[in-house]
C-alpha cells in the first residue's frame, strides 16, 4: 500500500480532457495586422478574432535533441520571413497518464501566448502558466487561456518543459543532473522579460501561476537564485513546497531529492553504460523508464538547497504569493491505490500501514462514518496530513504578502475518464478548480459553477495586477453560494496532524 501510495500521489497531475488552445498572440501595439508580432528571434503570425489574439509554438529554447539532449536549454535560433504560429505547442515526450495522450516528440520547447484583440496604451499583467502532471506528463497546449486573458485584460503564456526522463534524468557528472526541466521554466520566463513588451505585457508585472507539478515548479523557482527577477507574484495551486508521501512504515517523505541520489538512479539506465550511449536512445526507448525520473534534484546550480529548508528558513524570493488546495485533494487518487472497497473492520490494519504505531490515534480523530467502506476516510485523514496542511505551513512559513484559498465546490464533473464510482463521491477532487478557470470544451458549467468561476477568474486577475486577490487575511473558501472565510485549521485538523 505504501508503495502505491507514493507512486499516486507524485502522480499529482493535472493532465485534462480539453481540446489544445490556440497559442495566444500579444502583437505589435499599433500595427496594422494584428496576426503579426516581431519577437526578439524574428516575426511570428497568429490568429485574431472579435475578443483575442492567439499564437503558439513559439520557440523559447533550442531543440532539446542529439548533443541539447540533457543540456541546459540554448539560445533558440533567430528565423527569417514569417513564422507560422497557428498552431499550438506539441506535448512534450510522455506516456499516457489519467487519461492523457501520449507523444513521442523531443523538439518541444514552446510556448503559446493568448490576449484581448484590443489594442492597448497601458502594458498589461502577464500570466505565465506552469502545467502539472507530476513532472512526467502534460503540456502548454491543454490549457485555452481565452477566459483569464479576455476577463482580466491580461496577457496569458501557457508553456513547455521538458518532462520525466527527458527533464529530470540525472547521472554522475552531468551538469545539470535533475533539473533541466526547471531550466526549461526558467528559459522561458527569461523570453518573456524579453518579449512581453511586443505583446503588450508588462514584464515588469509577471505572475507565475501553476497547478499541481506546476505548483511545486513554483516553489523551486522562488528558491532558485537563478529566478530572481523572472517573476513579481506567484499563484501555487495544489502543490505546496512539503507536500509529502508516504516512505518507511510510519514516515513520510517529500517530493525533492538530493542530486547525488537523482545521479545514482541514472547508472545503468536502458542498458547503457555512459551517455554517449543513452543520447543515441530513441524516444521511445526512453520513456519506458520515463516515470523513475519523477523528482526535481537540489544540490544543483539551479536549486542549491532543498524547497522545503528554503522555505522554512526564509531562504525564497518575496513576493505576494497566493497558496490553495482543494477541500477533497485525495479523493482523485484513492480508486488507484485501492479499487475495491475496504471494509470497515480492517480499517484501522490499512491504518497501521500507514502510521504504524500512531494508527490508533489517527483511528479515534478520524472514525469510520458506517458506509461499510472506509476509503473515504483514508482519503480525507491523507488529505488533511499530505496536503491541506502542509499548504498550510507554506503559508505560515513563506515571508512577504501571502493569502490563501480553499477550492470547495463538490459537483464539478469528473474530467478525469474511466474512475469508478467513490464512497460519497468525489468532491472537491484534485485539480477540479481548473475548468473553472480554463475552458474546457464539451465540459458545460452550472449556472452556481459560472458564478464562481467569474469570481475565481477575476481574484487571479485582481492579484496578477495588485498582488490582492480581494481578501487580505486567512483562507477563503470558494464555493458557489457561499464564499468566505474557511476555518482552515480546524477543519483539516493541523493541530493534531502537528503533534504527529
Amino acid at each position: 500500500m505504501r508503495k502505491a501510495l507514493t507512486a499516486v500521489v507524485a502522480v499529482a497531475l493535472c493532465a485534462s480532457v480539453v481540446s489544445p488552445a490556440n497559442a495566444a498572440d500579444l502583437s505589435d501595439r499599433g500595427g496594422t495586422d494584428r496576426s503579426v508580432v516581431r519577437t526578439d528571434k524574428g516575426v511570428v503570425r497568429g490568429t485574431v478574432t472579435g475578443t483575442e489574439r492567439t499564437f503558439g509554438s513559439i520557440p523559447f529554447a533550442a531543440p532539446p535533441v542529439g548533443e541539447n539532449r540533457w543540456r541546459d536549454p540554448q539560445p533558440a535560433a533567430a528565423w527569417q520571413g514569417v513564422r507560422d504560429a497557428t498552431t499550438p505547442a506539441p506535448m512534450c515526450a510522455q506516456t499516457p497518464e489519467l487519461g492523457g495522450q501520449p507523444s513521442l516528440v523531443e523538439d518541444c520547447l514552446y510556448l503559446n501566448v493568448t490576449t484581448p484583440a484590443a489594442d492597448t496604451r497601458t502594458p498589461r499583467p502577464v500570466m505565465v502558466w506552469i502545467h502539472g502532471g507530476s513532472f512526467v506528463s502534460g503540456g502548454a497546449s491543454m490549457y485555452d487561456a481565452r477566459w483569464l486573458a479576455t476577463k482580466n485584460d491580461a496577457v496569458v503564456v501557457t508553456v513547455n518543459y521538458r518532462l520525466g526522463v527527458f527533464g529530470f534524468f540525472g547521472y554522475p557528472g552531468l551538469p545539470g543532473s535533475g533539473t533541466f526541466g526547471l531550466a526549461d521554466q526558467q528559459a522561458a520566463l527569461k523570453w518573456v522579460q524579453r518579449n512581453a513588451r511586443a505583446f503588450g505585457g508588462d514584464a515588469r508585472n509577471v505572475t507565475v501561476f501553476g497547478e499541481s507539478a506546476g505548483a511545486l515548479s513554483i516553489c523551486a523557482q522562488l528558491a532558485s537564485p537563478r529566478a530572481a527577477g523572472l517573476f513579481t507574484k506567484a499563484i501555487m495551486q495544489s502543490g505546496p513546497c512539503g507536500v509529502q508521501a508516504p516512505a518507511e512504515p510510519g514516515t513520510f517523505e517529500t517530493l525533492w531529492k538530493p542530486r547525488a541520489v537523482v545521479e545514482q538512479s541514472g547508472v545503468g539506465t536502458a542498458g547503457c553504460a555512459d551517455l554517449a550511449c543513452l543520447r543515441a536512445l530513441p524516444v521511445d526507448t526512453l520513456l519506458t523508464v520515463h516515470e523513475q525520473f519523477s523528482t526535481p534534484a537540489f544540490d544543483t546550480a539551479v536549486l542549491p538547497i532543498d524547497p522545503v529548508v528554503a522555505q522554512r528558513t526564509g531562504r525564497m524570493h518575496r513576493v505576494p504569493s497566493l497558496v490553495g488546495t482543494t477541500h477533497d485533494e485525495m479523493t482523485l487518487f484513492m480508486p488507484q491505490v485501492f479499487p475495491q472497497p475496504i471494509p470497515e473492520a480492517a480499517y484501522g490494519q490499512a491504518l497501521a500501514g500507514l502510521f504504524t504505531t500512531n494508527a490508533e490515534k489517527v483511528a479515534a480523530r478520524y472514525p469510520v462514518n458506517g458506509n461499510g467502506d472506509a476509503r473515504d476516510e483514508i482519503a480525507r485523514l491523507l488529505t488533511d496530513k499530505l496536503w491541506s496542511c502542509t499548504a498550510q505551513t507554506t503559508r505560515d512559513e513563506l515571508r512577504g504578502r501571502v493569502s490563501g484559498y480553499e477550492f470547495a465546490q463538490k459537483d464539478v464533473p469528473m474530467f478525469f475518464p474511466g474512475l469508478p464510482e467513490f464512497p460519497g463521491g468525489y468532491g472537491a477532487f484534485h485539480a477540479s478548480e481548473i475548468p473553472l478557470l480554463f475552458e474546457f470544451p464539451g465540459l458545460p458549467l452550472t449556472a452556481g459553477q459560472r458564478e464562481l468561476s467569474d469570481y475565481m477568474i477575476a481574484a487571479w486577475g485582481r492579484f496578477a495586477r495588485t498582488g490582492d486577490p480581494g481578501w487580505r487575511a486567512g483562507v477563503q473558501s470558494l464555493k458557489a453560494g457561499a464564499i468566505g472565510p474557511a476555518d482552515f485549521r480546524r477543519d483539516h485538523q493541523c493541530g493534531f496532524w502537528a503533534t504527529m
